[in-house]
């Protein structure tokens, strides 16, 4: 039987760094493990958050989830990361990934060879944290005599990998310390992406809604299942490993996938939210859990989407969930 996975929150780019310094010390004052902080193109970057909140925490893990080498060069990404385990005192995990081929070229970025990009910057950025003076010369980057000005204060820092495709996924097994899995995947795309990267570590977001009353659950869960839906099945439709990630592995149909794409939020089949987020009462919640435990998964990380996000963390009992799943609590 697997150990449950340990639970941690993700914050994202609509939370100004004030509000993520607030969801961060109360994760840590509710026992869960790690914080992770994604970044798209156009909203707040990072770096503001991850500072306060290494600065506001004492004992929670700081996971970056992920820095892009098409907006960030692998130089920075070495540099920044570097600073911020420094400051948070060794909390960090980094990770990164090509992500959405859309928004980035619209910026006028060429990423047009995502996999190449990504085996040059962990090339880069993992010399460059060892401390390394480094000339490489890959397809996509090439740095000339770098190395960072100051000791890094962790040369072996973990990096994460972002993947959803075959060949991504085969190429953090190659790379990476560990495998990061996006929104909407279920479980069974989990254990599937795990047999090809074989990660140290398979971290897996979902976002996340409880209460005492299972519909109400499901009922503040649906309009973000809604919307993440549409963003995931219009992605499908131009790339076949983001298609085959949610229809393969969720037991529903494609056809139906096409129906809720176009109906109302609130009228979203019940079987999506089940499927794709972690929500209901806390029983339910744990029964979800123990399923992604099954699959392979060892970090949770909840996205909170209801309007109480801290009392949210609080309904999750400790000695019923946050320490069955690992994490410490005080």
């Amino acid at each position: 039987m697997r150990a449950p996975p340990k639970l941690g929150i993700r914050l994202h780019g609509g939370l100004a760094p004030r509000q993520c310094v607030e969801l961060a010390e109360a994760a840590e004052a509710n026992g869960f493990a790690s914080v992770w902080f994604a970044e798209n193109p156009l909203e707040r970057g990072t770096l503001p958050a991850l500072a306060a909140c290494a600065a506001a925490t004492r004992q929670i893990e700081l996971g970056i989830g992920v820095w892009n080498p098409f907006l960030r060069h692998p130089a920075q990404i070495a540099m920044d990361a570097s600073a911020l385990d420094e400051l948070s005192h060794g909390r960090l995990t980094l990770g990164i990934g090509s992500g959405l081929a859309a928004p980035i070229g619209r910026l006028g970025v060429d990423n047009r060879r995502p996999l190449a990009a990504l085996r040059d910057c962990f090339a880069i950025v993992r010399a460059m944290l060892a401390g390394e003076r480094v000339t490489y010369r890959g397809k996509v980057f090439a740095v000339e005599d770098v190395q960072l000005a100051y000791k890094p204060a962790r040369p072996n820092l973990p990096i994460l990998m972002a993947a959803r495709g075959p060949s991504a996924l085969a190429l953090s097994r190659e790379v990476a310390d560990g495998l990061l899995v996006s929104n909407m995947c279920p479980p069974g795309f989990a254990a599937w992406a795990g047999a090809i990267a074989e990660p140290k570590r398979l971290v897996q977001y979902a976002p996340c809604a409880v209460a005492t009353d299972r519909g109400a659950a499901l009922a503040t869960a649906r309009p973000v299942l809604s919307g993440m839906l549409k963003t995931f099945w219009a992605l499908a439709q131009r790339i076949p490993a983001a298609k085959a990630s949610l229809v393969d592995h969720s037991g529903i149909a494609e056809a139906d996938f096409a129906a809720a794409v176009a109906r109302p939020a609130a009228a979203l089949d019940e079987r999506f939210v089940e499927t794709f987020a972690v929500a209901g009462t806390v029983h339910d919640c744990r029964a979800r859990i123990a399923a992604y435990a099954a699959a392979g998964v060892s970090d949770l990380v909840l996205t909170f989407v209801g309007p109480d996000p801290i009392g949210d963390m609080a309904r999750f009992p400790r000695q019923e969930v946050v320490l069955e799943s690992g994490a410490k609590a005080d």
